[in-house]
């Protein structure tokens, strides 16, 4: 099975409002991000236990560890919890930057240093919420500069 075809059965597999939700997050997402790598993490570790919700991700930046290594990893995420939907934002530095940049205009949503969660998508503000996306692709496109 391809990643579309993986991310497809994972949207399907949801509830209906949340299947519809995810549905027109994908499109929005893939609307702003319209050439992206795809990726689908099913939340399983190397053994095939469950460590983390299934998540779709979109793009690709490279993680810098502090020893030297790197690692290729997605720039926005999104999965399924079991109040709604999480929105990832990766590669911030400054883990104040969301919550002080769209926190206050996003609507009713939790925002940590690279997630926005809410329940419905009818709870937010979707422009803001593009916006934060838009922000994190063109941030990253501008010769590898960070978010503060």
């Amino acid at each position: 099975m391809n990643v579309q075809e993986q991310i497809k059965e994972y949207i399907t597999s949801q509830s209906e409002l949340k299947r519809s939700d995810m549905q027109a997050l994908h499109r929005i997402i893939l609307d702003v991000m319209p050439a992206c790598k795809l990726w689908f993490l099913d939340g399983k570790n190397s053994e095939g236990k469950i460590v983390s919700n299934p998540n779709i991700g979109y793009g690709s930046y490279t993680i810098k560890y502090a020893d030297g290594t790197t690692r290729e990893f997605y720039q926005i995420g999104m999965s399924a919890n079991t109040t709604g939907i999480s929105v990832y934002i990766m590669g911030i530095d400054d883990k104040t930057y969301l919550a002080q940049t769209y926190g206050k205009t996003l609507g009713k949503a939790s925002v940590s240093g690279y997630c926005i969660k809410f329940k419905t998508l009818k709870d937010i503000n979707v422009d803001i919420l593009r916006a934060a996306v838009r922000d994190r692709i063109e941030v990253q496109n501008n010769k590898g500069e960070k978010m503060k």
